[in-house]
């Protein structure tokens, strides 16, 4: 006998790793963003200038959902290859670049800390480099599907750069301090 599992075994194993891995991703993410006040309703934000480079809002939303998608796939199929070397370092690679990425937001958005979000979106950077070099030791593909996710936080930490630039006085900024009156 050659091999430990079937083709039609692995493939079920993938299936349950990535029922389990993308909804927890992608629920973690989303949870990040709702605990952060994340987004273009945050009275903060909407306070600073935007650079040129800043896309439209719903955008975010939409690569995000997707990026998180490609992110919990790979992580499924590191996960699912049971007995593979270098497996176990690549996951804590992972769930270190995920504890960062959920940080961001609040960092960024609840804290106004944009200098501290642009040192750990550095840090997101050079782990997804690690993750992705880990990854595509275990599987070639789970390591190329993280690769849109590097580029957008390469290009999240440009924003995240001009928007320090452009908002020196906005960084580490307390709230409004409005208060909001509702009348029964």
């Amino acid at each position: 006998m050659r091999y430990l599992a079937s083709p039609a075994q692995l493939r079920a194993s993938l299936l349950r790793w990535s029922l389990f891995t993308v909804p927890a991703v992608l629920g973690l993410g989303f949870l990040s963003s709702i605990v952060a006040d994340a987004g273009p309703q945050n009275p903060w934000f909407v306070a600073l200038d935007k650079p040129s480079l800043y896309p439209p809002p719903a955008t975010f939303g939409i690569v995000w959902s997707v990026l998180y998608v490609l992110i919990g796939v790979a992580l499924a199929m590191v996960a699912s290859a049971r007995g593979a070397s270098g497996r176990g370092i690549a996951v804590a690679v992972f769930a270190l670049q995920l504890v960062l990425n959920l940080a961001w937001s609040p960092v960024f958005f609840a804290m106004h800390q944009m200098t501290a979000a642009l040192a750990i979106i550095g840090v997101m950077i050079v782990l997804t480099l690690a993750m992705i070099l880990l990854f595509w030791r275990v599987r070639p593909t789970a390591g190329a599907l993280l690769l849109p996710y590097l580029a957008w936080i390469c290009f999240a930490s440009v924003l995240n750069y001009q928007f320090l630039a452009m908002n020196p006085a906005a960084d580490g900024a307390a709230g409004s301090g409005a208060a909001v009156r509702v009348q029964i």
